[in-house]
């Protein structure tokens, strides 16, 4: 019997995921809880096992396509269990359905079963915009997937066959400023306006509606908070970008895509990616950011360090300044909590948070991941550094989970790992604050009218000021700086 296996939710609130790869082909066998692909979510790559022991029969998308949390993506015969037989009425419809209607039908689609192109909806697009045969362009992506390089490479190269009719698909798409646009009485993308009275949103997103056009009322929900419908920016988005396909033709005066004489390599935009971009945006332009800088002389630190860095080693632990700092900055979260909150418009509330949940912002091939230190106020800085090591070594290989990037209540990001004193950190929304590290390094200080060389730490530490007074955030990084300039301070904590 056949069973059909659904993507399931492969984290929190996850709507769609990318398949990475495909670890089974059609007709293996597989066993229960075996992993049969790899499913990139917005944050990390996660195996989805089989439901039973069986035969894979069908695999209904390919490696890179985006599915929608639910969509069956695997059909398995079960181990044990009679193959499904077709019906009598299904046997005679795929029966009707393989016989050819003329000659010339039955050649088509042939030819078409034979040479199934795999693009992506925006490959096949420029395709048309370009007047390139996507049929005759050699795919170079994964599993022989047509790439907006390789229509771009067919286009310059003049490769393409002429044609003396578009496809048949591609006409359908080409007609749409007669019939078919007239019957398009609905919103974006063939979505019939929502028409609500009241909408849940955060401002960014009523922002965004309102630079598109858009009547939020009318965008789809995708989820509902305290029973009403709530839209996202990336709803509002899609919602605008399939209005505008679905009236054919740009208006005149638009603005055209444009392509440089060299020719440009893409990349999705999705994924992390896309999560980090979405996390940024809707953090820069829902708080009003402001920026405090200032710098830390840290002698002491770098000679505690030092020493204790052996000791470390000893217990197979590698020390760096961050377990330090991060003690530092939960004594002036402890001293200053409003810089430990949440701002919740809706509610008319801040919340000021009783946990000290630390996010580390990590540099990984994917993108910038920031994983939690929960409880920092509970751990010394031998745990702290564990922990840390252990956060950032599973952030690069994607092995971690949503769980350990959720719940920060503030972040701290060491740009200085990569040179660099200053900087303007962005709120890793909806926390309040954050604190970006520069370059330890040697430079000059003045002291009792003398200048001398001296270690130092640049901070920058970004607020949201609609929570956040400068008054505030200048205590705040004095209190911290002062336990890093002695930090036998530290030990008070």
């Amino acid at each position: 019997m056949a069973r059909e296996f659904k993507l399931p939710d492969v984290g929190e609130g996850v709507a769609e995921g990318e398949i990475v790869d495909w670890l089974v082909s059609e007709g293996d066998t597989v066993a229960e809880d075996q992993p049969v692909a790899e499913v990139e979510t917005d944050k990390a790559v996660v195996e989805v096992p089989s439901p039973v022991n069986g035969t894979v029969r069908t695999l209904h998308f390919d490696a890179g396509d985006v599915v929608p949390v639910g969509d069956v993506i695997v059909t398995f015969d079960v181990e044990g269990e009679a193959p499904e037989e077709e019906s009598d009425e299904e046997a005679e419809a795929a029966e009707e359905t393989a016989e050819p209607a003329t000659e010339s039908a039955s050649k088509s689609a042939t030819e078409k079963a034979s040479t199934r192109t795999f693009a992506p909806p925006s490959v096949r697009r420029l395709a048309r915009e370009l007047d390139v045969d996507l049929d005759s362009v050699e795919g170079t992506g994964p599993s022989g997937r047509v790439t907006e390089g390789d229509v771009r490479a067919a286009a310059e190269g003049d490769t393409t066959e002429p044609q003396d009719e578009p496809p048949e698909e591609d006409r359908e798409v080409a007609e749409p400023a007669g019939e078919q646009a007239a019957e398009h009485t609905g919103g974006a993308g063939g979505q019939e306006p929502a028409g609500r009275e009241k909408t849940l949103a955060a401002p960014a997103t009523r922002g965004l509606a309102k630079e598109l056009g858009v009547d939020i009322d009318d965008v789809p929900a995708v989820e509902e908070r305290d029973g009403e419908a709530f839209v996202t920016a990336e709803a509002v988005q899609e919602y605008a970008e399939g209005g505008v396909a679905a009236q054919g033709a740009p208006e005149a005066g638009a603005p055209q895509r444009e392509f440089v004489e060299g020719g440009e390599t893409t990349q999705p935009y999705r994924g992390v990616r896309r999560t980090i971009g979405e996390q940024m945006a809707e953090s820069k332009y829902t708080a009003p950011h402001v920026t405090h800088h200032d710098t830390a002389v840290i002698d002491d630190l770098v000679e505690t360090r030092a020493k204790l860095k052996e000791r470390a080693a000893e217990q197979d632990v590698k020390l760096t300044y961050l377990p330090f700092v991060i003690k530092a900055v939960v004594a002036g979260l402890e001293e200053y909590p409003v810089l430990n909150s949440e701002l919740r418009e809706e509610a008319g509330e801040i919340a000021l948070k009783q946990d000290y949940n630390i996010g580390i912002a990590v540099a990984t091939d994917h993108g910038l991941m920031v994983p939690v230190v929960k409880h920092a106020d509970q751990k010394s800085i031998v745990e702290l550094a564990e922990e840390v090591n252990e956060l950032a070594a599973k952030a690069r290989d994607r092995s971690i989970s949503r769980e350990e990037m959720q719940g920060g209540t503030f972040t701290i990001t060491n740009f200085g790992a990569v040179g660099g004193e200053y900087a303007t950190p962005i709120i890793n929304y909806p926390e309040t604050a954050i604190l970006g590290l520069g370059a330890i390094d040697e430079r000059p200080v003045a002291e009792d009218g003398e200048v001398r060389a001296a270690q130092t730490l640049p901070l920058s530490v970004s607020i949201d000021h609609r929570v956040i007074d400068g008054a505030e955030v200048g205590r705040f990084t004095n209190y911290v700086m002062e336990r890093l300039t002695d930090p036998e301070l530290l030990l008070l904590e």
